[in-house]
């Protein structure tokens, strides 16, 4: 995945959908995700997240109910998504985001295949 700021698509609106919990961006080649918060809590380009490498990507699990509270602008290139779990450390670029919403399919496949092999679920651990 890039992690670079440069980008070949800029976004013409990004539109937060709080009741859907979900993101979503409109990109100036007509192209529109629609982006579930649990996907892009899950896939944050933090090194929370990412670690520092390909090799040390944490599987993030019990976000199944994960929503955005804000977004706040990260100069001309990024956004940062401040989520309800409180996680407001991944800036996600323009680039970025529209990887996300191109490879949606594959990347979510991934993340689920990741958590059954590691026997971890989306939902959050009940306490009691």
């Amino acid at each position: 995945m890039s992690d670079g700021f440069d980008t070949e698509h800029w976004p013409t609106e990004l539109k937060l959908r709080k009741a859907e919990k979900a993101l979503e961006v409109s990109f100036d080649n007509g192209r529109q995700f629609v982006l579930p918060a649990e996907y892009l809590r899950v896939e944050s380009p933090s090194a929370e997240v990412q670690g520092h490498g390909p090799s040390q990507k944490k599987v993030v699990a019990g976000r199944a109910h994960v929503g955005i509270m804000r977004l706040e602008p990260v100069g001309n290139y990024a956004v940062r998504i401040i989520f309800d779990d409180l996680h407001d450390t991944g800036i996600f670029s323009w680039r970025y985001l529209y990887e996300l919403g191109e490879r949606q399919e594959e990347l979510w496949g991934n993340y689920l295949k990741a958590l059954e092999k590691s026997g971890l679920s989306r939902e959050p651990k009940r306490r009691g």
